[in-house]
């Protein structure tokens, strides 16, 4: 699983967020670490040096091997913050959608499908 992290000029101390990022996400997302191909992460501080709530924005988007990218996002007061809880919110659309194609698979494919054969 590659892992990519963008930030924007007003977040700081990039090297240390950079490196706690990626082990949260290696950590967080391990279960689906076979099927992910790449993470992207953006990070931003949307009212620059003011200090107001909720102005720190983790946008990711991760890639799934044969599959439509998925993304989200959050806001929240830091940084830590913001990546905790869009990695949460990605980990459970990770889970759904990779069950969905499971369920589909399952649903198409001769073994899944009931009635008696001739």
């Amino acid at each position: 699983m590659q892992i990519q992290i963008n930030t924007d000029h007003n977040i700081e101390g990039q090297e240390p967020l950079v490196a706690w990022v990626r082990g949260h996400l290696e950590t967080s997302l391990a279960r689906f670490n076979s099927q992910i191909t790449r993470v992207e992460v953006h990070l931003s501080d949307e009212s620059g040096k003011r200090s107001t709530g909720g102005d720190k924005k983790c946008r990711m988007e991760v890639r799934i091997a044969n599959h439509q990218p998925l993304s989200t996002s959050e806001h929240a007061d830091s940084v830590d913050q913001a990546v905790k809880k869009t990695s949460d919110k990605l980990y459970r659309l990770i889970e759904t959608t990779l069950g969905r194609i499971h369920d589909k698979a399952i649903h198409h494919s001769p073994e899944g499908t009931s009635g008696d054969s001739p």
